[in-house]
Order: C-alpha cells, then structure tokens, then sequence
C-alpha cells in the first residue's frame, strides 16, 4: 500500500487554482471504470467541485514520477480516493476508486476540521 507525505504547497496549490485541467491517456481513462465502475467525470467532480482532501507526496513505493494523492466526494456523492500526478498545472489521474473504511474516517475527520 502506498504512502503520503502531507505537502502544505500541495493543499495550498489546488485550492488556489481558479480552474481544473485534466489530461488522460487511453489506460488510465478506462482503467478506473473498468476496475472500479469510477468514470473520469467523477474523479474530475473531486476536484471542480472542491471537495477533497489532498493527502500529500507518495513516498512510498517511489516513483519515477512525483505522485499525489486526494481524498474527496463526486457531486453523487461518491467517496472517491485519488491518485495523480501534477504536470504543468494539469491533473493526470492514475487510479480512482472508492475509498476504503479507514479513508472514508479519516475524509471525514479532517473535513470537520
């Protein structure tokens, strides 16, 4: 399982952003909905509709590319974990898919904070 490091510049970032771009290439669009039943409307709805939770930087297992990861809530209502890179202000989704017990506590906690 992977891990996070809390970034401040990472939560600072994306909610400063006065607009969302996304790039998808053709794996990861199908990806998540194949495996996940997550469609790429969805994982876009974290973030245009602000509700998330950014996690932080993965360090761990590393990548060849920095990654990052957000809890946050489709406008469905669907609790949805979030794993992307960052290029040139563009959000590239790697993997979407529901969240697990302990991220839906934890999405919660911090969103009552």
């Amino acid at each position: 399982m992977a891990k996070f490091r809390f970034a401040q510049w990472l939560w600072d970032g994306l909610f400063a952003l006065e607009e969302f771009l996304f790039e998808w290439d053709e794996g990861n669009a199908t990806k998540s909905q194949e495996k996940h039943r997550i469609t790429c409307s969805e994982a876009e709805e974290v973030f245009t509709c602000r509700r998330f939770v950014p996690l932080g930087e993965q360090v761990q297992p590393r990548a060849p590319e920095a990654r990052f990861a957000v809890l946050g809530e489709a406008a469905g209502g669907r609790l949805l974990f979030l794993a992307f890179t960052l290029r040139h202000r563009t959000i590239r989704v790697i993997s979407a898919r529901a969240m697990n017990e302990k991220e839906r506590k934890l999405y919660a906690a911090l969103r009552q904070e």
